[in-house]
C-alpha cells in the first residue's frame, strides 16, 4: 500500500482561486500532493475536490489534521470529509441464494485488491454459509418475511452496529431495505441489472433474449428509497448477439454485475466517491 496519506473531499459554492487555495494550504503544512482532481459543476455553481498527500513530513500530527481541514472548508463555505489511506474499514456484505458476486468481492479481498474488512455475511437463506466458511467469514442467516420484516431489519442494524460496521454491500440480496432502515444506515452499495432497453420483475434475461437485445449490462450505486434510483457509481455493459442463448446472457449477466460491483467497491473504499444533489462525481 505505501506509505500513508490523507485525503480530502471538499464541496464548496465555486469561486476563482480555489484550486490555489487548496494546494497552497497543503504546500504551506510541507505536504507533497499525490493526487488532485476537482470539478466545477456550473449549473449549481459548485466546485468540488479530492485531493491526496502524503502524511511523510507534514507539518500537522495526524491528530490535528480534521480540525485543520474542517476549519479549512469553513473558511471557503464549504464541507470536507476527511480520510486516511491506511484506514480500512469493516464491512458486511448482504446476500440471498446467488453466490457469483459474493464469491468474486471475498477473492479479490483475500488477494488484496478491495482494501476492506469483511466482518461478516448477512443472509435471508442459508444456501451460502457454505462459501462464508470458505473465506473464514461468519455467516449470520437471518430469514425476512413480510410479516417480520421490521424484527429482522432491527436484527441486522443491531449486528452492524456489534461489529463496527462501515459498509454494506447488497451483492445480489433479493430483499428491499425500508426507508427506517436506510434513514439509520445509509452508507449502502447495491448492483442489478440493467438491460438497454431496461426488462424488470422475473425473468429479465428471457424477456431480454425474446427481444434480440445487442447489449446488457449492470449498475452499481448506492441505495436510496428509490428503488434501484439511487446514485450511480459504476456500470459495465456487454455486447451480445442473435448466436446467444439465454444461457449465454445470464453467464454474461453475472461477469458484468460481478465486474461493475467489485469496480464500485473499490472506488468508495479509495474514497473516490462524491455524492451530491443526488448525483455522483467519480475521481479517477
Amino acid at each position: 500500500m505505501g506509505s500513508p496519506s490523507a485525503i480530502l473531499q471538499l464541496i464548496c459554492p465555486d469561486r476563482p482561486g480555489l484550486v490555489s487555495e487548496l494546494s497552497g494550504w497543503v504546500a504551506a503544512n510541507g505536504g507533497n500532493i499525490r493526487h488532485a482532481d476537482h470539478h466545477t459543476d456550473a449549473g449549481a455553481g459548485l466546485f468540488l475536490s479530492r485531493i491526496e498527500w502524503g502524511l511523510e513530513g507534514f507539518g500537522l500530527p495526524r491528530a490535528a489534521i480534521a480540525p485543520a481541514t474542517a476549519a479549512l472548508a469553513a473558511r471557503i463555505g464549504g464541507e470536507g470529509q476527511l480520510h486516511f489511506s491506511d484506514a480500512i474499514p469493516k464491512v458486511a456484505i448482504f446476500v440471498s441464494r446467488q453466490d457469483h458476486c459474493l464469491v468474486d468481492l471475498l477473492w479479490r479481498t483475500r488477494s488484496g485488491e478491495l482494501p476492506m474488512v469483511v466482518a461478516l455475511v448477512v443472509s435471508n437463506h442459508p444456501d451460502l454459509a457454505g462459501v462464508a466458511a470458505g473465506f473464514a467469514i461468519p455467516f449470520v442467516h437471518l430469514p425476512v418475511s413480510a410479516a417480520h420484516r421490521a424484527e429482522a431489519e432491527e436484527a441486522q442494524l443491531a449486528l452492524l452496529a456489534e461489529n463496527g460496521i462501515e459498509l454494506v454491500i447488497l451483492a445480489k440480496y433479493m430483499q428491499v431495505l425500508s426507508a427506517g432502515f436506510l434513514e439509520r444506515f445509509p452508507a449502502v452499495i447495491n448492483i442489478h441489472h440493467s438491460f438497454l432497453p431496461a426488462f424488470q420483475g422475473a425473468q429479465p434475461y428471457h424477456r431480454a433474449w425474446e427481444r434480440g437485445v445487442k447489449l446488457i449490462g449492470a449498475t452499481a450505486h448506492f441505495v436510496t428509497e428509490e428503488l434501484d434510483g439511487g446514485p450511480i457509481i459504476e456500470q459495465a455493459t456487454m455486447a451480445v448477439s442473435h448466436r446467444d442463448e439465454v444461457e449465454d446472457l445470464i453467464r454474461l449477466g453475472r461477469d458484468t454485475e460481478r465486474l461493475a460491483l467489485a469496480r464500485a467497491v473499490r472506488l468508495v473504499l479509495r474514497r473516490q466517491v462524491m455524492v451530491y444533489r443526488g448525483r455522483t462525481a467519480v475521481f479517477a
